[in-house]
């Protein structure tokens, strides 16, 4: 009669479970050891108590072992990663070379270039869609030109405000001048009238005459001198010896 299947599961009691265990862990350690020599396989074995104790079994050193086994798990991770990448990088690549003939062909259509192959249909989009394009470029011309427009009546007004002000500026500086100018011709006047005054009292005080010693003047004119028989001034009677 056959045995019967065990239940596995944790025992509770504390000797027995540590028995069980040192029985079990020599058992398995001895199973590694009769796997790696006869098949030459690389066999590591690693395994903590309850206690947290270590035991472990390397055919050719655990730190060999663990290694290699990191070093294939993580090139063939990485092989994977980079497969896939591989594979997206040329999907996306396929669909931007599709897209970018499809945008040159919409182009040469737009161009009037290569309308042979295209329906009537087709065609007829091709024109609604140049009509569009055509409506929107008016739009955006006449928007910039009132824009423009725009523009140049705030500069007029400014310069307009600036003439102004500028213009009102001048009248006041003018009215300022005037006020300032009206004295300055009056005394102008007078300064003249009385330089002319003194120059006429100049001009008689130094009409030509002459003195001889302290008393006596001779100052009468050269045309009231009169004249002898033989035509000639006779300036000379004037004269007291």
């Amino acid at each position: 009669m056959g045995r019967g299947r065990v239940e596995l599961k944790r025992i509770e009691n504390k000797i027995n479970r540590q028995v069980t265990f040192s029985k079990r862990r020599n058992g398995l350690l001895k199973k590694a050891y009769e796997l790696s020599v006869p098949c030459d396989a690389e066999v590591a074995l690693i395994i903590f108590s309850s206690r947290g104790k270590l035991y472990d079994f390397g055919s050719v050193g655990t730190s060999k072992t663990l290694g290699r086994y990191q070093r294939c798990c993580y090139t063939s991770q990485d092989a994977t990663i980079a497969d896939r990448e591989t594979q997206s990088w040329y999907q996306e690549v396929s669909k931007l070379k599709a897209k970018f003939e499809s945008l040159q062909r919409s182009q040469r259509h737009l161009l009037g270039e290569d309308l042979g192959p295209l329906s009537v249909k087709e065609l007829q989009q091709l024109e609604r869609q140049l009509e569009a394009s055509l409506s929107q470029a008016r739009q955006r011309k006449t928007q910039i030109m009132l824009d423009q427009m725009e523009e140049l009546r705030k500069k007029e007004r400014h310069l307009g405000e600036i003439n102004k002000q500028l213009k009102s500026k001048l009248e006041q500086e003018g009215a300022t001048f005037r006020a300032i100018q009206g004295p300055w011709e009056f005394n102008v006047q007078v300064d003249g009238n009385y330089a002319m005054n003194h120059a006429q009292s100049n001009a008689m005080d130094c009409e030509p005459t002459l003195q001889i010693g302290n008393r006596y003047q001779f100052s009468q004119p050269e045309t009231s001198m009169p004249r002898n028989n033989s035509g000639e001034n006779n300036f000379m009677l004037g004269w007291a010896l």
